[in-house]
């Protein structure tokens, strides 16, 4: 049995599309966690639209943050299995089946992106080949790879990342170099998902980052601090 996590935020324009492309994937034990983080529009009611015992829907967050509002949902989780899923993507058919193939011998598994616009339609990019993603920990400390959307992982390291550190700059950054520094991790080279760029995307993910070198390099010695202190934890 699988537990799915969708953060949600003002994002009626395309849940629905999201959630068809999920639901089918699913046996009847398996669970949808989403955590709304007090959308404005009409994201809650779309999602109650789909009368689906599946999904649990947790209202009324005020996180103001992504990475905040994922840990929500990873806490109310109930599987061995959790899968990260933005709220804005699309899922190939059988993403679900050939991840929780090798699940079977990692712990964490990350698969490339389809990179598409607001429209849907492909850009002739992935992730992998704009942000040239490699495994390790250090590489992945110098220029992070792991996108929650194509992140799937066991209890094991759901465990290990919780609670989130609370200067936690990006949920999936620390979730993959937990991984990397506790368990198996195993990139997957086929693209599982259609990863949508568009202009209200909440995480800036395949595109320059906006920080200086001063707060680069602080965030990866907080990161590095943090996955000491959490291997000193029992």
């Amino acid at each position: 049995m699988i537990s799915i996590c969708i953060a949600t935020y003002n994002g009626e324009r395309f849940i629905k599309e999201q959630l068809d492309s999920i639901l089918p994937q699913l046996s009847e034990e398996d669970e949808v966690i989403i955590s709304d983080d007090s959308s404005t529009d009409r994201t809650v009611e779309i999602i109650n639209s789909f009368h689906s015992k599946q999904i649990t829907l947790l209202e009324g967050g005020l996180f103001h943050s992504p990475t905040f509002n994922f840990e929500h949902a990873l806490k109310h989780t109930n599987h061995e299995v959790i899968f990260l899923s933005d709220q804005d993507d699309i899922w190939e058919k059988d993403k679900v089946q050939k991840m929780l193939q090798h699940l079977q011998t990692y712990d964490l598994v990350i698969s490339d992106a389809t990179i598409i616009d607001a429209n849907g339609d492909p850009t002739g990019d992935t992730f992998y080949n704009i942000n040239n993603s490699v495994p390790g920990l250090i590489n992945n400390l110098i220029k992070n790879s792991y996108i929650g959307c194509t992140m799937a992982f066991n209890r094991k390291v759901l465990v290990k990342v919780l609670p989130f550190p609370k200067s936690t700059p990006m949920h999936d950054w620390w979730i993959g170099l937990v991984a990397e520094c506790f368990g198996k991790v195993y990139f997957m080279q086929e693209p599982l998902t259609l990863y949508r760029r568009h202009e209200t995307n909440a995480s800036a993910s395949a595109e320059k980052s906006p920080y200086s070198l001063g707060k680069k390099l602080s965030m990866r010695f907080t990161l590095l601090a943090n996955l000491f202190l959490r291997g000193l934890r029992k």
